[in-house]
């Protein structure tokens, strides 16, 4: 496959998956968990995220790869932990195609127009409904057929929408911040922290932070459709991320001051907006700029979700590499260069996805904890990768690789445990279905049970983490879901010390498999500059 995207190119894909519903709904859902210190949320999501990326940054200029997310925990600990991490993002992958056609329907029920009545039935109690469903199925259809013909259009596409994509929310800032802003906003009632130092960390997972930064790894399952990849994804991500970063934050800070006084008489608790920026904007008499929010819920989620279709259709073709998914699923248009049948399945799957949660906010907590779950693996992977192939090109060389990768992993574990219980058992349990087709498929290869075995020592530490967060999400701090056994702050210093021990033994259990064959002829690609 020729390489065509170039580091612009790269970039406006990348900002275009990353600025989408996350700013139309996480400033409000944020501010109504934390307050005006929801501001520090969407910093602490950024440092999250941020090292997480620097993480799979050396990993993605080691292996350039389509898809390859899903195969980098297989390349250091065997097949097992490289299906469950690549069945862990390709579901958090998969959630965002239909959470970003939620998010356009969402904000078109509630516009203000007397013409538009037709679309007040769309939502109702929060929810989307059987009527709005099926302009749901239109948008996830109109993101699968964008990427249907080939990386050219999708570029082309992408960096159009994603001027815009930047132009709105710039705008936005500016327009509320000269408006509307009111700096009393962040002392009233309670003062800064209202609802306490906690809800700043549960912002961070409950209202869509982490989520809304999770698309850095768009640039990473494009892989070998990069041109100098072991210099662009670097680029481009560093690039992407801090615009983004400086974005959303500064939206928040607009969002807080320009809610009017009237509105918090109940507190932040009881600031409740549909479409939040586009309300503020009415209360405000600023018509113009409602209209033009209205409009970007369409071009937001949409560049979104049509960037996602790319990503997700990638991550599921790398997981037939190991022959533990349908192999067809794998296959790619001679033509276009593109994996239709992956594309096809993740659509229906869209589709039957939003039909069981059919809100914004659940959408982006099951998102954010499988996509988590999925990033343990990567402080990992790095270094074990140190030890087990000290000779592999590393154009991009993560320093201080034994206190950041740690580091990066600590933080990770943390934000799965913010997520509040039930929800860490819910995504653990649909994880683990993945290991249903996972072992169907490996006890039919010659190896069978023996090959089972021999990976099965690859992944327990992961099991561990996850049955420790687990328990921990269960007995932890009222603050997060849990019965209180152990209070807040202790329950993060608990969750500190299992996780460590966790990673520490994930880097232990690293072995030789047939993927680490893999991983050799990949890193062999790569020409370092």
């Amino acid at each position: 496959m020729k390489r065509k995207m170039s580091l612009f190119s790269l970039i406006m894909l990348t900002l275009s998956a990353i600025i989408g519903s996350g700013w139309l709904f996480g400033a409000g859902m944020a501010a109504q968990i934390a307050g005006p210190a929801s501001i520090l949320s969407w910093i602490l999501g950024a440092i999250v995220i941020g090292l997480i990326a620097l993480n799979y940054i050396e990993l993605g200029t080691m292996f350039p790869t389509s898809g390859g997310m899903s195969q980098y925990a297989a390349f250091s600990h065997g097949p097992l932990l490289g299906f469950v991490a690549g069945w862990s993002n390709w579901l958090s992958l998969l959630t965002i195609i239909p959470i970003e056609a939620v998010a356009a329907v969402q904000y078109m029920s509630s516009w203000p127009w007397s013409w538009a009545n037709w679309t007040r039935g769309f939502l109702k109690a929060g929810n989307i409904t059987n009527e709005g469903l099926v302009i749901v199925f239109l948008f996830i259809l109109a993101f699968t057929l964008l990427n249907f013909w080939s990386v050219k259009l999708l570029t082309r596409f992408t960096s159009f929408i994603s001027m815009f994509k930047l132009l709105i929310p710039t705008l936005t800032i500016i327009v509320l911040i000269w408006t509307g802003f009111d700096s009393q906003n962040f002392a009233h009632a309670a003062g800064f922290m209202p609802s306490g130092s906690a809800s700043i960390f549960s912002a961070t997972t409950a209202a869509g932070i982490i989520f809304s930064y999770n698309a850095f790894q768009t640039t990473i399952n494009m892989g070998n459709e990069i041109e100098h990849p072991e210099k662009n994804i670097f680029w481009s991500i560093v690039i992407a991320f801090s615009i983004s970063a400086v974005i959303y934050t500064m939206l928040q800070v607009a969002f807080i001051g320009a809610v009017p006084a009237g509105n918090l008489a109940h507190g932040w608790h009881g600031v409740n907006f549909q479409s939040p920026f586009a309300d503020i904007a009415i209360l405000l008499n600023l018509g113009w700029l409602s209209t033009l929010l209205y409009l970007d819920a369409f071009v937001s989620p949409f560049g979104t979700g049509v960037s996602f279709v790319a990503t997700t259709s990638r991550a599921l073709a790398a997981m037939t590499g190991s022959k533990h998914m349908p192999t067809k699923l794998g296959e790619v248009n001679r033509k276009y260069q593109t994996p239709r049948r992956a594309m096809v399945v993740n659509m229906l799957l869209g589709v039957v996805l939003v039909a069981g949660f059919r809100n914004w906010s659940a959408l982006s907590n099951v998102i954010s904890t499988s996509t988590l779950i999925a990033y343990l693996t990567g402080p990992v992977t790095v270094t074990a990768l140190r030890r087990q192939a000290p000779n592999f090109i590393r154009p991009f060389r993560l320093h201080a690789v034994h206190w950041w990768s740690p580091l990066a992993y600590i933080l990770a574990s943390l934000a799965i445990y913010w997520a509040k219980w039930p929800t860490t058992i819910e995504v653990f349990g649909v994880i683990a279905l993945g290991l249903v087709f996972y072992i169907y498929y490996e006890v039919r290869q010659p190896a069978g049970w023996h090959a089972l075995r021999a990976s099965l020592k690859g992944s327990r530490w992961l099991l561990a983490e996850m049955i420790w967060l687990t328990i921990m999400s269960l007995i932890g701090s009222h603050e997060f879901g849990g019965v209180g056994f152990a209070a807040y702050p202790w329950d993060f210093v608990l969750v500190t010390l299992g996780s460590l021990g966790c990673y520490y033994l994930g880097v232990h259990d690293a072995y030789h498999s047939e993927s680490f064959e893999i991983a050799e002829e990949l890193n062999l690609r790569v020409n370092e500059e």
